[in-house]
């Protein structure tokens, strides 16, 4: 059952849209309807944007220590209430229970984080050429923020605005994704029970391009941060130049996978099986190209596909579900011309390809092999259950293919010789590389792209000064 009632957030106050505009919230599993998401209207926005300025004078007035006790207090109360979290969260994306599980886990290890390094957002002093004057350094908060985020990650896509942001002493307005709406508001309740000021953190639902637009033409806001597609952040940015807001961006990827000769392949398949199909392929770091020396090929297309095979797909909440569903019907839509454009240009489907089951909005793990670079999937995100995969035997050709496209979020290389393994990192283009590992993303370590697949990175030390700005003070 889900246990959520969804309303705006605007200064303090849980509500409905002034103007009674909904959307219906339908569970991905089985196409119910689970609640009504309230839309914002022009006059809720800017009691919004009013509020976040209003909510920014107190908020940066608290000391570090005042903030990290009241983030610390929210991260606990979203540990307590993880199990209930993660029904919400699965009941409303897909994904199975164990994943939405662990996602709220990380999220409160993550506004942990953020509220011990909002302690030591430290500045310097500066020796003076002139006798007497003192040259000092400070990191300040740079002002209210509008936040956009995806549905794929409903907990931790939030939990990474709301931890930076609120760390460094901003206020912020956060417009979760419609589809996904309960786990932010969920987070929400946690937050004003921990004893957040009233106006910091509101929260606000609607058509997206109306209200990113509407935001963002304020002046109030300071700063824009959206994980999302590449298009819809380069429209962003584009609104944010009127009034130079800083932008923040976690768009689109591509993740080459190359797998040398010398890989140890058993250990590789069962790490790319498992991560290529989280989240049904929803993933902006999940594997999605595939190229394997030419010398282990076979072997490793036999082993992938045995192992997806195996792969037991149902609804989130069920017992032993290791794939849920995909988001929304025009997803599979989007599966099926890709699949058909990769067969119509040469590829062989080797398992998968179809839609599954009457009622919900799965797709059935897709493996298609010698996939040529003309094919649409392989220039174009897939965000789904597909794996391309294609061979290769030269290493220059192979860079040349693993960073062509404009993208550079994530890759991952999978080798035995340190010296290669070296070699190949440095040569790709990306702002996260994995070696022999899939698990990039940590509440402590910089997530972040590089090209078009954004600006700027979230979590880690980098992921606070995102929301910081340098104020230099010289004293006689």
């Amino acid at each position: 059952m889900y246990n959520e009632k969804i309303e705006l957030l605007i200064d303090g106050k849980w509500r409905q849209g002034s103007e009674g505009k909904s959307e219906s919230l339908l569970d991905p599993a089985t196409e119910e309807v689970l609640a009504a998401v309230p839309h914002a209207s022009a006059a809720d926005l800017d009691e919004a944007l009013a509020a976040a300025a209003k909510g920014f004078k107190v908020w940066k007035k608290k000391t570090a220590i005042e903030r990290y006790n009241i983030l610390a207090k929210a991260a606990e109360l979203i540990d307590a209430r993880k199990d209930e979290i993660a029904k919400i969260l699965t009941l409303e994306n897909g994904k199975p229970l164990g994943e939405a599980a662990g996602e709220i886990a990380f999220s409160a290890e993550a506004l942990r984080f953020y509220a011990e390094e909002g302690k030591r957002a430290y500045g310097r002093i500066i020796p003076s050429r002139t006798p007497g004057v003192r040259q000092m350094v400070f990191k300040e908060p740079i002002g209210p923020v509008a936040a956009f985020t995806a549905w794929n990650f409903p907990a931790s896509n939030v939990i990474r605005k709301l931890g930076g942001a609120l760390a460094a002493g901003c206020s912020i307005i956060i417009k979760p994704a419609e589809e996904t709406p309960g786990t932010a508001v969920a987070f929400g309740r946690c937050f004003q029970e921990a004893g957040l000021p009233d106006g910091v953190l509101n929260i606000v639902f609607g058509d997206p391009a109306f209200v990113s637009s509407h935001l963002i033409a304020s002046p109030i806001p300071k700063a824009v941060t959206l994980t999302g597609s590449t298009a819809v952040g380069k429209l962003l940015q584009k609104q944010s130049a009127d009034t130079l807001k800083r932008c923040l961006m976690e768009l689109g990827g591509h993740a080459p996978v190359i797998i040398h000769e010398d890989a140890d392949l058993e250990k590789t398949l069962d790490l790319l099986a498992a991560f290529k199909f989280r989240n049904a392929g929803q993933v902006c770091t999940s594997p999605t190209r595939f190229y394997v020396h030419e010398k282990i090929y076979e072997h490793a297309l036999n082993g992938f596909v045995e192992r997806v095979k195996k792969i037991k797909i149902g609804a989130g909440v069920d017992e032993g579900t290791q794939m849920g569903p995909m988001i929304a019907e025009r997803r599979l839509d989007v599966m099926d011309g890709l699949v058909a454009d990769a067969v119509e240009k040469g590829a062989t489907l080797l398992t998968g390809g179809a839609r599954i089951a009457n009622k919900g909005y799965f797709y059935a793990p897709t493996v298609l092999r010698d996939v040529p670079d003309t094919a649409r999937i392989m220039s174009e995100e897939p965000f789904g259950p597909i794996a391309p995969f294609t061979s290769f035997s030269d290493f220059d050709s192979l860079m040349e293919r693993a960073n062509s496209l404009p993208y550079g979020l994530a890759s991952f290389v999978f080798t035995q010789d340190g010296a290669l393994a070296r070699k190949t990192e440095e040569e790709l283009e990306a702002g996260m590389v994995g070696v022999n590992f899939m698990g990039i993303s940590t509440p402590e370590t910089p997530f972040g792209g590089v090209n078009e697949s954004g600006d700027g990175s979230e979590s880690g030390l980098e992921g606070l000064e995102e929301y910081m700005r340098v104020k230099y003070v010289a004293e006689l």
